[in-house]
């Protein structure tokens, strides 16, 4: 056997080795990239304590959650710019190159001066280093999601896609994990001086490893024999582009808001207003994290059996009913912190399990990756970037049940997109976007 039938077949499709090979790659480098993602918002009370005046913490920690919200803004552009990279230069050059400048962004948030030393500049850095960050994680999101869909066997496609937020939760679990041994080792004192730096400058090492690990993967097969496609991106009508747009921010919207909220920012929502524990909290909702990944495969089966559009809106009426009960179980005590984010994670693992296949399956080759980073990061920094604000915001004015009311209404939304949207479970990437569906879309 040659070196190249371990690689393609005879029709020039990847092998399964070389697609299993290219999937492991991809999610090492997913997991490491949502590690240096996620360190902000997991150490977003020394970020605060730091970069900014810290003599209202309040207003501190705002701001701070305020430059993560403007990150977010950034994710759209990159989205869009890296988007044309991966359907120009193909996905691996594009995924190699975000994750490049994901590191280079954490190795910058490490260094940064304090506040104490520079004054407001070091608020400053921190923003354009956000910001830069953002430009990478939108451009990274969308062709990574883009990528894993092509490589997946259409009949398991939710299933491969599952890894993707499989290794997001692995990489969510090692920032989470990091900030709970850093607090146990250093305590509160040295965690507050530097012990937070760690963080970053790990992520930067990381970050590096998980690029050479890319250079390794197979380019996708589908976007490889996308040249041959009889209907260019540029065939569809700027209705056509609404209708998939509006689609996907249906999708995704309360997945969004639910996940940085019940995910990312969980532990620190309990120190900072519940006064919980620090280390209990990381250690609380790295536990919940756990059973999440095993859920996940799980949730990723079932849409491959029972379709995207019952899954969707299984997962939106689910949205709505647990807000409230979450709201209610937590308090200061680790558990219930533990309790309401495995809630949570239970209910957004419906979606996220599917979520690159769904997308995917909402656009064409030859737009793909645009159309999915664009739109996906658009709807990430609407409805995600500014919902730790909200909630913190809303929270602090005795107003925290107009931010229950706001998911919950979001959870409808996805119902919405699972009575609109065609069934596409199992249907040939390549057949996306033929002279047929686009005549069906336009009509």
């Amino acid at each position: 056997m040659t070196i190249d039938s371990l690689t393609t077949t005879a029709t020039g499709e990847l092998s399964m080795q070389a697609r299993r090979r290219s999937l492991r790659a991809a999610a090492v480098g997913n997991a490491l990239e949502w590690f240096d993602w996620t360190l902000y918002g997991t150490f977003s009370v020394y970020l605060a304590a730091n970069l900014f005046n810290s003599v209202d913490p309040t207003s501190a920690m705002l701001s701070t959650l305020a430059v993560f919200a403007g990150g977010f803004l950034a994710r759209p552009v990159g989205g869009w710019i890296f988007g044309a990279i991966g359907d120009k230069r193909g996905r691996k050059f594009t995924l190699v190159a975000t994750m490049s400048l994901l590191a280079l962004t954490s190795l910058g948030i490490a260094l940064t001066p304090t506040f104490e030393q520079v004054g407001v500049l070091s608020s400053l850095l921190l923003l354009v280093l956000r910001l830069l960050q953002g430009l990478a994680h939108g451009g990274e999101s969308g062709v990574s999601y883009t990528y894993v869909a092509e490589i997946a066997p259409p009949e398991r496609r939710a299933l491969w896609t599952s890894s993707v937020f499989v290794s997001v939760t692995f990489g969510v679990m090692a920032a989470t994990a990091l900030a709970a041994g850093l607090t146990s080792v250093l305590g509160p004192d040295d965690m507050q001086a530097w012990g937070w730096r760690v963080g970053f400058a790990v992520g930067a090492l990381l970050g590096v490893y998980a690029m050479f690990l890319r250079r390794s993967a197979e380019e996708s097969d589908v976007f490889s024999e996308s040249g041959n496609e009889t209907t260019p991106a540029a065939a569809l009508t700027p209705r056509a582009m609404l209708s998939i747009g509006a689609r996907i921010i249906m999708i995704g919207a309360a997945s969004n808001a639910t996940y940085y909220t019940w995910v990312t920012f969980a532990p620190a929502t309990a120190i900072a207003t519940k006064g919980m524990d620090p280390n209990g909290a990381y250690v609380a909702s790295l536990l919940a994290q756990v059973v999440c990944i095993l859920w996940l495969p799980v949730c990723g089966i079932m849409a491959d059996r029972w379709g995207r559009r019952r899954m969707l809106a299984v997962y939106g009426a689910g949205v709505f009913v647990v807000v409230i009960p979450i709201n209610v179980i937590l308090s200061s005590a680790p558990w219930t912190l533990f309790v309401s984010q495995l809630l949570g994670l239970l209910v957004w693992a419906l979606l996220a399990s599917m979520f690159p296949a769904i997308v995917a399956e909402q656009v064409p080759t030859a737009a793909r990756a645009r159309g999915v980073g664009l739109v996906t990061s658009l709807s990430v920094a609407l409805f995600g970037g500014t919902a730790p604000y909200l909630n913190t915001w809303l929270t602090s004015i005795d107003k925290a049940w107009i931010y229950s009311a706001y998911v919950m209404a979001l959870g409808l939304l996805a119902v919405g997109a699972a009575s609109i949207i065609k069934e596409t479970a199992r249907m040939p990437l390549h057949q996306i976007g033929t002279e047929t569906t686009l005549t069906k879309e336009n009509s």
